[in-house]
C-alpha cells in the first residue's frame, strides 16, 4: 500500500490510466467485431463501411500506444483482405 502522498497520487493516476486504457482496448475489439459481424451476415457493402470507419480508430489506438503498431497491421491486413475476399 502507498505511504507517501506522491505514492497515493500515483497510485490514484495509474488506477485511472488503466481505466482508460481498458475502455481504448474496447473500443477496439467492438469495431473489429463489428467487421466480422459484416462479414458473418455475407453483407460487402457493410463490411466496406465498418472497415472504413474502423481504421481510423485502429491507428489512432497504435499511435497512443494502447496496441502495438505490429499488432494494428495485422489486423488491418487480415480484414482488409477478408473484406476483399467477399466482395470479390
Amino acid at each position: 500500500m502507498a505511504n507517501s502522498p506522491q505514492a497515493k497520487k500515483r497510485a490514484r493516476q495509474t488506477v485511472k490510466r488503466r481505466e482508460h486504457n481498458a475502455s481504448q482496448r474496447s473500443l477496439v475489439r467492438t469495431v473489429i467485431k463489428k467487421i466480422h459481424a459484416a462479414l458473418e451476415g455475407g453483407d460487402a457493402e457493410a463490411a466496406k463501411t465498418a472497415y472504413a470507419n474502423a481504421v481510423p480508430v485502429i491507428d489512432r489506438m497504435a499511435d497512443k500506444g494502447i496496441i502495438h503498431k505490429n499488432k494494428a497491421a495485422r489486423h488491418k491486413s487480415r480484414l482488409n483482405a477478408q473484406v476483399k475476399a467477399l466482395s470479390a
